[in-house]
């Protein structure tokens, strides 16, 4: 079997171009909404609406409002195949080992938390290719019937990603599968570059993007492919799943403890090379937002656009809606909702 080139320990506008060319035709562009701007309480700003305006504080005072961006763009990759972003990386791994002649029998081996098993897999069965997918336990049990419905392997094991990516790398040593990466490579990074030189293309005047981080696949691809444009990048996490606000913080990728209500997206114990690399080289902010703003964020996309969003996919809202990033008077920011892979049981009827 033919050996592909060596991949590179990161990426940049070249590598999302060329993942671009790779993966055309197979995914479906990403649609942007544009919407009023909204409060830090996440209601609209300067108008009536159903949920009510900013008025008088608990103190009898008008509450202060922040500065707003003068647009606001949802980035609707939540309809992308999948159901999330994830399905960019995949087809883009999936082809070029395809193209090389490097994919082996035994197909693709991969650790999730759900959402990149899961385009693993649609990856696979639209390639003719094996996906073999090892998930925690704690999974949500529409993620693995979802799997199991695209033909992949699924195996549960532990409690957290970490073990999964033991158990698929052990996996990959024994059998010769090729290994996947839910974050950590630049094949599925460029892939998820992609989504990012769709949203400029789209609208050029895009100042800044604010994405949702887990280990850091989707911000390093995003990084990447803005580099050079003078767009700037917003990585949000959650409080409790900090795995690339502590690199930065700490000077390198370091083991962050796991526990948020987006764990099942975004919980990573260790952050990527690649996207330190990218975050303290490039025009990045990283934020931190609570549980509660994550939850509030889903809940307000449904009540404003009907939108239902995985608490992941809300996780990018949230800063805005809680403070976490303030945007200066009249910046243009693209919120990208990444993934609606989600019971909506919980959502209330408003």
């Amino acid at each position: 079997m033919d050996q592909a080139m060596p991949l590179p320990e990161t990426i940049g506008p070249a590598d999302v171009t060329a993942a671009a060319a790779r993966i055309a035709g197979r995914l479906r562009p990403v649609a942007l909404a544009h919407v009023e701007p909204v409060a830090v309480d996440g209601r609209p700003t300067g108008t009536e609406h159903a949920l009510g305006h900013v008025g008088p504080g608990a103190a009898g005072h008008d509450q202060p409002r922040r500065a707003e961006p003068d647009e606001l763009v949802l980035a609707l990759e939540l309809m992308q195949h999948t159901g999330t972003f994830k399905a960019r990386g995949a087809a883009n791994l999936a082809a070029y080992h395809l193209d090389a002649g490097t994919m082996p029998d035994a197909g693709i081996v991969i650790a999730s938390g759900g959402n990149a098993g899961v385009a693993c897999a649609w990856a696979a069965r639209a390639t003719g290719t094996r996906a073999t997918v090892f998930l925690p336990g704690t999974a949500p049990a529409f993620k693995i019937a979802t799997l199991t419905a695209l033909g992949a392997d699924v195996r549960l094991v532990g409690t957290e990603y970490a073990h999964a990516l033991d158990a698929s790398i052990e996996h990959a040593t024994s059998t010769g599968a090729l290994l996947s990466h839910a974050y950590d490579n630049p094949l599925v990074a460029a892939g998820a570059g992609t989504l990012a030189r769709e949203i400029l293309a789209a609208d050029p005047r895009i100042d800044t993007i604010v994405v949702a981080v887990g280990g850091g696949g989707l911000f390093a691809g995003t990084a990447a492919a803005v580099a050079g444009t003078g767009v700037s990048v917003v990585a949000v996490e959650p409080t409790g799943c900090r795995a690339l606000n502590a690199a930065i913080e700490s000077g390198g990728p370091v083991d962050v403890p796991v526990d948020s209500i987006a764990a099942d997206s975004l919980g990573a114990r260790r952050a990527a090379r690649m996207a330190y690399d990218l975050a303290v080289s490039s025009p990045t902010t990283s934020v931190l937002v609570p549980d509660t703003a994550i939850a509030n964020a889903r809940q307000v996309l449904w009540d404003r656009h009907r939108l239902v969003v995985e608490l992941g996919g809300a996780t990018a809202l949230a800063a805005l809606l809680s403070g976490a990033y303030v945007p200066r008077p009249g910046e243009r920011v693209a919120v990208v909702l990444c993934g609606a892979n989600t019971d909506p049981s919980d959502l209330v009827a408003r």
